[in-house]
């Protein structure tokens, strides 16, 4: 088995460019592939966070892009959405407004632990942000 997660989130952006380079700014991913299209897009990428990673790519009309769309071609609504576990909810935050995001759950504490919050991005993917790490030794 592969020594990064065997579940990665799949994702089509209108600008995908921008995309990886926002999630890049906010939540610290780092550019692990990059593949541009003749026509200026991107034909696939990797972004990695820890050992964690998500693929995204330039929407098109494909097999796979019949299937994925982004929010604003299917009136604004994900059905799917990320959990980053993070350090510091607060300085995610910060960086997720100064860029743009829609903040859609406030800043809090959680009843199950941790300190989260949920946005929009520029594009209107679903993201989650908080501290409380699943994985962790419960003490």
């Amino acid at each position: 088995m592969s020594s990064g997660t065997p579940v990665i989130l799949s994702i089509r952006y209108d600008d995908a460019q921008a995309a990886i380079d926002w999630l890049c700014r906010v939540f610290g991913m780092k550019k692990h592939l990059v593949v541009p299209a003749d026509d200026g897009g991107i034909v696939h990428a990797e972004l990695t966070f820890g050992n964690g990673m998500i693929m995204l790519g330039s929407t098109r009309e494909d097999a796979f892009g019949h299937y994925m769309k982004p929010p604003g071609a299917v009136g604004g609504v994900c059905t799917q959405s990320a959990y980053i576990v993070v350090d510091d909810a607060d300085e995610v935050h910060r960086r997720a407004v100064a860029e743009g995001a829609v903040v859609v759950m406030s800043l809090a504490d959680q009843d199950h632990g941790g300190r989260a919050f949920s946005c929009l991005d520029p594009e209107g993917q679903l993201w989650n942000v908080g501290t409380y790490d699943p994985w962790a030794e419960k003490g």
